[in-house]
């Protein structure tokens, strides 16, 4: 049973398909829309990264007994993505679409190398190291969710 490679396969989807409809609206140069639905994305992938980072690897890491392998490299890419998108904040703040994908194409070479590793290595692995915690650990990731849905935008 893969339980959190299945969730978490979900959340990469979820958040393709959200950063899709906001690069459309960029390409339509429609601003305001391209600034609701990027905000939207931002908002569902930086959770999608702190259910990592504060729930998943900390117990992957525990699991393994070093914090500093696949979750470190993991981290670091986090990291480059969250550059590249204050990148394209920037640029659409600007509303220049070239510098947004500019920048788009460098993100996305990153996401989908970052997802195959994940995807097929790391949430693998975790399904098969943590399957007595997943139903927990899913539990702990939602309430993440939660938290976030009721603070103030």
């Amino acid at each position: 049973m893969n339980k959190i490679a299945t969730y978490m396969d979900r959340e990469h989807r979820r958040c393709d398909e959200q950063y899709a409809v906001a690069e459309a609206a960029i390409a339509r140069k429609d601003w305001d829309m391209a600034e609701d639905d990027f905000a939207a994305f931002l908002r569902m992938f930086e959770l999608h990264l702190d259910k990592e980072e504060r729930v998943l690897f900390p117990r992957l890491d525990r699991a393994m007994g070093n914090a500093y392998g696949p979750t470190a490299v993991m981290r670091a890419e986090h990291g480059h993505m969250r550059d590249t998108l204050c990148e394209m904040s920037a640029a659409l703040t600007r509303r220049d679409a070239e510098d947004f994908f500019d920048n788009a194409d460098t993100l996305r070479v990153l996401m989908h190398q970052h997802n195959l590793k994940e995807e097929g290595i790391l949430y693998p692995h975790a399904d098969r190291a943590l399957v007595e915690q997943a139903d927990a650990i899913i539990a702990s990731m939602e309430s993440l969710a939660l938290a976030e849905a009721g603070s103030p935008a």
